[in-house]
């Protein structure tokens, strides 16, 4: 057990702007009392962390049960529409007790990437028919208690999914993640509660899914409760095409005349966007999740992100499907999937990229408090190793730019939740065998 009071001898520490060599970080109650920098040794009873130690990364977007799906959807060709079958087919096969299982071995391979709290877009809400079980959220509080198992912070993202398109009611495989009404969603959701490690905030699953008459719905709740709302904008041009014909407006502006867009909601992917779309995205203030190898790996496209963010939308970052789970590679990849499209070099900072994975992640959460080494801060933070095959030679100032260039979550040594160790010299101290729970929750679900 973690004492109350516990200090931190940091080797090297990300500050936010700048890599600092020789830093205490002083912790009582899960949270950073102090950052003491030039302390060039361990002061007595500190615990030395050597390597460079970030603030706790933010998986701002997550669907943990993608995870079954690796290695699997990878083979032969297809598009994101032959993929989604393939997806149905793993939901189809959730229960409640494999989806804790499986959710639980998914967020410790997070902890083990350095990540300290996870968004869950979750929409697998009821039994296969579409009846809810006898806790209607038994599926969501698997989450939350997975979460917890794993050691790590969790905004359960709950997602309204409520058609199939255009006026068409759910389809079979659909029928479980259907509340009928977006009323009857929210009284669900109304039953959840928040706990120490747990957050409870809405989603529209997309505009294919939520009517347009019934966002409002979705967007009051969160509003009412101060909570953060997610959406999936925009990721395929069908979407785009079928929302113009039926609204003759895009998603972004459909989303606007809702009440939707707004400084506490984020846009995920938000990929195939108007100029206009982008500029109503920046001056509402919304946010935007990219999931670079989500994105890739489907064949979604690239997301406009500088013109994004250039237009006011702050960004965060997520590994979605799971075929990845390593935010510095998510980090990476908006940056150089960049580079591809525009053949210039330099459109993020290190630093910027990194707070992309971190603080302004768990700003999209609702943990505002989380991301940064700085007093008053939550005591979340991951060392990565400066002397891997991949991190060895650059000198130590030049941390950021390892982290974000080289690093992958191979390199992560140590990660810290709340001043606690759920991470140690690469080993989970709360799920012995990560590899092997894996194994076996995957399993289950492809039998």
């Amino acid at each position: 057990m973690t004492p109350t009071r516990h200090t931190y001898w940091l080797e090297h520490a990300w500050l936010g702007t700048y890599v600092e060599p020789g830093v205490a970080l002083d912790v009582a109650d899960g949270r950073v009392t102090a950052v003491r920098t030039g302390v060039p040794a361990p002061p007595p009873g500190a615990e030395p962390l050597r390597g460079l130690t970030l603030p706790g990364l933010a998986n701002t977007h997550s669907h943990a049960f993608h995870r079954a799906l690796r290695g699997l959807v990878q083979v032969g060709s297809g598009t994101f529409w032959t993929w989604r079958e393939m997806m149905y087919s793993v939901a189809d096969r959730l229960t409640p007790d494999t989806y804790h299982a499986l959710a639980r071995a998914v967020y410790a391979e997070m902890a083990l990437a350095g990540v300290t709290a996870v968004g869950e877009f979750h929409y697998v809400h009821h039994a296969p028919g579409g009846t809810p079980y006898a806790d209607p959220n038994i599926m969501g509080e698997a989450l939350i208690e997975a979460a917890a198992e794993a050691g790590l912070r969790i905004t359960l993202l709950d997602t309204c999914y409520l058609s199939a398109g255009s006026g068409r009611p759910p389809t079979a495989r659909q029928l479980r993640f259907s509340d009928r009404t977006a009323e009857d969603w929210a009284h669900r959701c109304s039953v959840l509660k928040e706990r120490d490690h747990a957050r409870i905030g809405a989603a529209v699953h997309s505009v294919r899914a939520v009517p347009a008459h019934q966002l409002a719905t979705v967007a009051r709740w969160a509003e009412e409760r101060r909570a953060p709302l997610h959406v999936h904008l925009s990721e395929q041009r069908a979407e785009n095409d079928d929302c113009l014909r039926e609204h003759g407006r895009t998603p972004a502006r459909l989303l606007a005349d809702h009440g939707v867009l707004g400084p506490r909601t984020t846009a995920v992917h938000a990929t195939h966007l108007t100029d206009e779309d982008i500029a109503l995205i920046g001056a509402t203030g919304t946010g935007t999740c990219m999931c670079p190898t989500t994105e890739r790996d489907l064949a979604d496209g690239i997301g406009p992100a500088v013109a994004l963010q250039r237009a006011g939308s702050p960004l965060s970052l997520g590994s979605d499907s799971h075929a990845v789970i390593d935010l510095l590679e998510e980090a990476r990849a908006m940056e150089l999937n960049e580079r591809l499209r525009t053949r210039t070099r330099g459109h993020w900072t290190a630093a910027a990229l990194l707070r992309a994975a971190s603080a302004d992640g768990h700003a999209a959460l609702g943990w505002d408090d989380a991301g940064v080494l700085e007093a008053g801060a939550r005591a979340d933070l991951t060392t990565l190793a400066l002397d891997s095959v991949r991190t060895a030679g650059p000198v130590p100032r030049l941390g950021a730019e390892t982290a974000v260039f080289a690093a992958t979550a191979a390199d992560v040594r140590h990660t810290v939740v709340g001043g606690r160790h759920v991470v140690r010299d690469g080993a989970h101290t709360l799920v012995p065998d990560v590899p092997g729970e894996l194994a076996r929750a995957v399993e289950a679900l492809r039998a």
